[in-house]
């Protein structure tokens, strides 16, 4: 669908849960925040009061919903859930530490860490069937708003495809750049694809979370 201006995009990790804090693996299991996410949405809300945003959109797990939730009662808009919008399904590996998938299955786990394209954790995604299913939702909602401004609150799976997307960036790349609770991202979506604005804009956190790559 062609557009005919560009499409201004906040696209936002949801605020940090336990699980976040002890490097276990959530994927698509129903994580709900803890205090210090709590804080982050209310945090986020406030700085968001003050943009101009026409839709906001959220993944339907739970610590996405609540984070948006949030930020579209600051923004007096409702949120709409989209499943698309979902982390990446990683299988069994869901509600393992990120040491015991090395312990567990070293073979995999050397796979997932190299990020070979082909590889899913049993019963979850690969990561070109995770980097397709995400990207494509977010352009779908884009279209249906061409030349507004649209938030999307979401995952740090999805915010990694995008950043790749938007910079041109082959799935293998190591990682480089952070992907934080509650941060704001900023990208154009245009016909001719994504463009980066802005990332990992977190001045209004004051510090609170993890500081570190995710």
């Amino acid at each position: 669908m062609p557009l005919d201006s560009s499409t201004r995009v906040l696209a936002i990790r949801h605020g940090e849960t336990a699980w976040n804090r002890d490097k276990r693996i959530q994927g698509q299991l129903d994580v709900p925040l803890n205090d210090t996410g709590r804080a982050q949405a209310q945090r986020l809300g406030e700085v968001l009061a003050g943009e101009s945003v026409d839709v906001v959109y959220s993944s339907d797990l739970g610590r996405a919903r609540e984070t948006a939730a949030a930020a579209a009662a600051a923004l007096g808009h409702p949120v709409h859930l989209d499943p698309g919008l979902r982390e990446r399904s990683f299988g069994v590996f869901q509600g393992q530490t990120w040491q015991e998938i090395a312990e567990r299955w070293p073979d995999h786990s050397e796979r997932w860490r190299r990020r070979d394209p082909d590889f899913g954790a049993e019963g979850g995604e690969t990561l070109q069937e995770f980097y397709a299913r995400s990207v494509s939702a977010v352009e779908r909602v884009l279209q249906q708003h061409a030349g507004q401004t649209v938030l999307i609150m979401t995952h740090g799976g999805v915010l990694d495809c995008l950043y790749r997307a938007a910079t041109r960036l082959p799935l293998q790349a190591p990682r480089t750049w952070t992907l934080g609770n509650a941060a704001i991202n900023r990208l154009l979506f245009s016909d001719a694809g994504f463009t980066l604005v802005g990332w990992n804009d977190d001045a209004h956190l004051g510090g609170l979370g993890l500081d570190e790559l995710a």
